[in-house]
Formats: structure tokens, sequence, C-alpha cells
């Protein structure tokens, strides 16, 4: 069944970023941003922009009745995961592939519990160095998003399906065969990356070279690669380079999404990174020193707000 109809909810950096992209390559129609009517009276009071350009969508509330889309994919922050569940209920179908751009490694789990499991792709979006000023996006690099089912060593026809549709939209992606791993390891390199360029004020310039941020980051990724060992994933240090050569990859004078939120005093996805390393560490007895102590320094800034 090929995918026409594509609903995607949250238009923060990815939800534009991916959103532009596909309404330059699908009929207009067949993309829907799914929003509340408050927030679709913003965004076409004021435009989305995405590098200079005016983004032109379609906007659905999730009351409105509509045909079940094809894909969905879930660009919200991890603290409106549970309503954005809820609020693509009509565009779910019989036949619909999900996929969770989100950081972490639980929203996938969250959305199959409401819509089964056999409707869920793994799915991490990496190496985009996105930043979104108020209702602005700028990026040099998109990235590209990895998926693959759950399982290990198995392409199943929805991964062709959707790999068959990428081509298509020349959306960059790969398929990967061991997506716990992947998903692991962008967990890895978010909790070092988003949280020691938040603590440290900087940008990823500051943690590409030699130095103390660098040290911090390094430390906190290590951590989560002990940990992984107990949930059965088993991250190495080889793992560990291929995130840090991905890191290489992006704009020197760019920002991770944790401190574009401080910045812009929001509270942030601490408890999504480091909250879910003390919480696995607590589990099995861990210690895990260097996330507890950047979690306390962004809970610190986040208290001032």
């Amino acid at each position: 069944m090929e995918i026409k109809n594509v609903s995607i909810i949250g238009l923060g950096a990815l939800g534009i970023l991916y959103g532009n992209h596909l309404a330059k390559q699908m009929p207009k129609e067949n993309i829907r941003i799914i929003a509340d009517e408050e927030r679709i009276k913003r965004y076409q009071r004021e435009s989305v922009y995405c590098n200079d350009e005016r983004c032109d969508f379609e906007y659905m509330t999730p009351e409105q009745l509509c045909e079940p889309a094809d894909l969905i994919i879930f660009t919200v922050k991890y603290s409106g995961l549970r309503k954005a569940i809820e609020a693509v209920r009509n565009h779910v179908g019989v036949d619909t592939i999900i996929l969770s751009a989100l950081n972490g490694i639980s929203s996938e789990g969250l959305i199959a519990q409401e819509y089964g499991r056999d409707k869920v792709l793994y799915c991490v979006a990496q190496g985009m160095d996105a930043v979104k000023e108020g209702n602005k996006l700028t990026y040099n690099n998109m990235g590209i998003l990895c998926v693959g089912e759950r399982e290990p060593h198995y392409i199943s026809p929805k991964v062709t399906r959707l790999g068959e549709f990428f081509n298509k939209v020349k959306l960059p992606y790969e398929l990967d065969n061991n997506m716990m791993k992947r998903q692991w390891g962008k967990f890895m390199l978010n909790v070092g990356v988003n949280q020691t360029v938040a603590v440290y004020e900087s940008n990823y310039g500051q943690v590409q070279k030699q130095g103390q941020a660098r040290d911090t980051m390094i430390s906190a990724m290590r951590e989560v690669i002990a940990l992984s060992e107990f949930e059965s994933v088993h991250l190495t240090e080889e793992d560990l380079n291929y995130w840090l050569q991905v890191l290489s990859t992006l704009n020197p004078d760019r920002k991770p999404s944790m401190r574009q939120d401080l910045e812009a005093r929001r509270h942030s996805e601490v408890e999504l990174f480091s909250g879910t390393v003390l919480a696995l560490g607590e589990k099995y007895c861990f210690s895990t020193p260097v996330n507890q102590e950047l979690y306390q320094k962004i809970i610190t800034i986040e208290e001032h707000f």
C-alpha cells in the first residue's frame, strides 16, 4: 500500500523541517499539520518560516474528521506527548504507520500502548543542526531519519514501504536492523551533548574541540554505555566514537534543543535525559555521578525561571 497521506503533530524544529520538505514533494492537501485551534490561529497570523521561506501548511484540529493517514510523524516535545497521542486519534487507520522523532528511549512504547505495536516503527532523527527561534527555523544540515522494527535483524514490509516513500519524496533516511542500539546511541549522544552545552552555556563548537566541556560530555555518555549493559543493548566505545563523528558534522555555531530551551527560559527535557539515566542507575544500583551533577545544575537553572 503506497503512502499518500502524511500527518505531522508538533511544529517545533523537526516538525517544520520535515513538514516543509514534504510539502514541496507532495500535493499540499496530502500533508496535514495537527494542532489545536489556538495554535492554528497563531500559525496563520504570524506564519511559519523555514530558512526564511514561508511554509504553506494545511492545518487540522484534533476534532476534525478526515481520511486516515498512511503515515503519522510525532515531532512534539516529550512533555506534550500524551496529549499528542490523543490528538492524532482521528488520523489513525488500520494500515497507518507511526513514527516518533522524539528524543529519548520511551516514546514508541507509550504510543504503542494506545495504538498497538504493529503500527509503530522505531525512529531516530540524527545529524540535523536546526535552530528554531520564535516562528522561524534555520538549518544547514537536515540530517537523516533512521527507521526500523523494534526486533533486530528484521526488515519488515512496513519498513520497506516506508523506505520506498522516502525515496519518492527525496527525504534522507537509513533503514536500520538494530534500532534499539541506534536509539540508545542517540540517547547517549543527547545525554552528553544537550546537557553539557546547556550547562556550559555554549554551542556545538565547544564540545567538538578538546577541553573540559568535551570531557564532561564524554563522561556522561560513558555512564549510558555502562547502563546499556543492564538493558541488554550493549553499547561500546565504538558506538561512542560513531556518535562523536556525527557530532563533528554539525555546525559549530549551532546549539542543541536544551540550550535553546534554557536560553528562552523554557523548561527543558532534562527528565528525558539525565532524569532517565538517574532512574536507571537507581534501578540497577549503579552510580552515575556526572549525570547527577548535570541534572542538578539544569534543575537549578530552571528554578530561576
